[in-house]
């Protein structure tokens, strides 16, 4: 790996971003045809944050966050920082200290693939955080890494200036090149669903509206009356 710092990346437009924080990570998901999606190990700590916004990485060697204090210099308001390692780490990569200079950074929260460490502080500070791991676990400050290059966070694929969104269920990555056309499919999803929760409100079955009754039919699923019907 080349040891690099890049200190400019391209953002998604304010106005995108802005339309994106109407949506949840599951529309997204779904809209973009079911990828892009962060591995669920790596959870909230904390329930009903929600951050949207794009991302400077930094990757760094497992149990070293050298390059976490690298990218903060790169950060604007308004971004996510996304952490990855190379190899396996649950160490405290990330402690109060680092997050109230992400905070003076404007930095939205963090997304990592390891873990975290003075849990309490930084709820009470009011800074969301997604990780793999909550861990006193020191870390040293020796290897250098990189910051704003492709990263690997929970076996999806990020690049600096990519879109996240992450909420209770989950983080979701938005490339930058198909934020305009994930957002209008997203919207677009949205609608349908509008029409989905009337049927619903109106009584209608699934089963009828999704067309799933030929389905049960086609895998041969039986009706019984009852389970005194089943045994006769």
């Amino acid at each position: 790996m080349e040891k690099i710092v890049i200190k400019n990346i391209n953002r998604p437009a304010r106005n995108m971003i802005e339309e994106y924080k109407r949506l949840d990570v599951s529309t997204v998901y779904e809209a973009q045809g079911k990828v892009g999606l962060v591995d669920r190990n790596i959870r909230p700590i904390q329930e009903g944050a929600y951050i949207c916004g794009p991302a400077v990485t930094a990757v760094c060697y497992a149990g070293d966050n050298l390059m976490i204090h690298a990218a903060i210099e790169t950060c604007q308001p308004g971004d996510i920082l996304v952490v990855t390692t190379i190899g396996d780490s649950g160490a405290g990569m990330i402690g109060e200290l680092i997050v109230m200079a992400l905070q003076k950074r404007g930095v939205q929260g963090l997304i990592i693939d390891a873990g975290v460490r003075d849990v309490s502080r930084i709820k009470e500070l009011g800074f969301p955080v997604w990780s793999k791991a909550i861990s006193s676990e020191g870390t040293t400050k020796t290897r250098g890494g990189a910051v704003n290059t492709e990263a690997v966070l929970g076996g999806c694929l990020i690049q600096a200036g990519d879109l996240i969104l992450a909420d209770d269920d989950g983080v979701v990555n938005v490339k930058n090149s198909n934020v305009e056309s994930t957002l209008e499919l997203s919207k677009k999803r949205l609608q349908k669903e509008e029409v989905t929760k009337q049927k619903i409100n109106n009584g209608e079955l699934s089963l009828d509206f999704y067309g799933l009754r030929e389905t049960l039919e086609k895998e041969n699923v039986i009706y019984y009356d009852s389970t005194q019907e089943l045994v006769k």
